[in-house]
């Protein structure tokens, strides 16, 4: 188990709230968080679940992103923005300029690269719960298992409609570390009622190593993730 040191949930949810915005889309609403800037540091990059945004990415709709902790929204439509997508891991990424919203100057580090938490690590996330949308929402839980080939946590903790993309983190001793992006809700249907279930956490180390080599918007538009159909229905998720 990790030892958390003198840091407490309500100091985790502080440090991380000014990096956590709304995502709105036409189809629906979701939550991501400042994932890094690119390498001039004029454009940020967002990161979100990729079932947030792959639909108005296709169609070449606008995507709002509102940072809620200072009032600021922007409205980015596809020539304003690159969209980094990994389906199979249900990522993404939105790159747009870092002088749209007064984002913090340094993104929360991601956790120690090549390591994951083991089986019993408690975690934390939030997000914009449709149950609540204006309001940034805190929730916990414990690592559950460790899906090494999909880079997927399972969590023993809800996660409801509008949370996917929001950045899951955990306390390491002074610090506060992103694990990854809340994914989906697997409710336990088993019995044929729905029960509690899991909740699926993917890593976006990935994201991080790409838009560093990037440095100009252009850049990401050239390199943006192209979509050959429409996308697939959303994970069977609460999220």
């Amino acid at each position: 188990m990790l030892d958390n040191g003198f840091l407490e949930w309500q100091e985790g949810v502080d440090a991380i709230k000014p990096h956590v915005v709304r995502v709105s889309t036409p189809r629906g609403t979701g939550t991501g968080f400042l994932l890094s800037y690119l390498r001039n540091r004029r454009f940020c990059a967002i990161a979100t679940a990729a079932h947030v945004v792959d639909h108005a990415h296709y169609w070449e709709q606008p995507i709002k992103i509102e940072h809620i902790s200072s009032g600021k929204t922007v409205l980015l439509r596809p020539s304003d923005r690159a969209i980094f997508l990994d389906e199979a891991r249900d990522t993404a990424a939105i790159a747009f300029s870092k002088e749209a919203l007064p984002l913090p100057d340094e993104p929360i580090e991601l956790f120690f690269e090549g390591k994951y938490l083991r089986v019993g690590n408690e975690v934390g996330w939030v997000g914009f719960p449709a149950v609540s949308a204006r309001h940034l929402c805190f929730f916990t839980g414990h690592v559950s298992h460790f899906i090494e080939e999909e880079h997927a946590y399972l969590v023993d903790g809800v996660a409801i409609n509008g949370v996917s993309g929001g950045p899951t983190i955990v306390l390491a001793g002074p610090g506060v570390y992103v694990i990854g992006v809340v994914s989906a809700y697997i409710a336990n249907r088993a019995t044929g009622e729905t029960l509690p279930g899991l909740s699926v956490v993917r890593d976006v180390s990935h994201f991080q190593e790409l838009l560093a080599e990037l440095t100009t918007l252009d850049d990401a538009k050239a390199g943006e993730s192209q979509m050959s159909g429409p996308p697939p229905p959303d994970p069977e998720t609460g999220a």
